[in-house]
């Protein structure tokens, strides 16, 4: 049985990570030690919790932890159900790499023409003003596509 210090540092989740994800039932309830009252978690807690940590690192939300440790102790009767929400967030994660590269993409063709400037390169800053102007309805678009989809 590990304290909550432990659990956390073993999990990378913050103390009171832990003690929310009891309160709102993605875990537990967590055993008590019976002198003090404080939490004692099981091998089992950390797996679970572990499992947590990956999904929260990767932007899932609650509901979704919720769901998805319902399947888990399903096991394999709920395979079909773990793949759906896994590839679903593997989607969000996809588009919100696409939108990255060319959120990087604009910052390096700007780089450029900001470079081109500070060298007093008139036929260069042309140049990379050109660049930038090839990537600005590429970066309208995802700017559109990022606040639709966080609305």
């Amino acid at each position: 049985m590990l304290t909550i210090q432990e659990t956390s540092r073993l999990t990378g989740l913050s103390e009171p990570t832990l003690r929310y994800y009891e309160q709102v039932e993605l875990i537990g309830p967590v055993a008590r030690d019976d002198s003090s009252g404080h939490r004692r978690y099981r091998e089992s807690d950390v797996d679970a919790l572990q499992a947590l940590a990956c999904l929260r690192a990767m932007g899932v939300g609650i509901d979704d932890m919720r769901t998805y440790q319902a399947n888990r102790r399903l096991g394999h009767a709920a395979a079909g159900d773990q793949r759906d929400i896994l590839l679903r967030h593997a989607e969000r994660v996809e588009i919100e790499i696409a939108t990255l590269q060319v959120h990087r993409e604009y910052l390096e063709r700007k780089a450029a023409l900001w470079d081109a400037r500070d060298r007093g390169d008139a036929s260069g800053e042309a140049a990379a003003q050109l660049r930038v102007n090839e990537i600005l309805p590429e970066l309208e678009h995802v700017m559109r596509g990022s606040l639709t989809s966080s609305a």
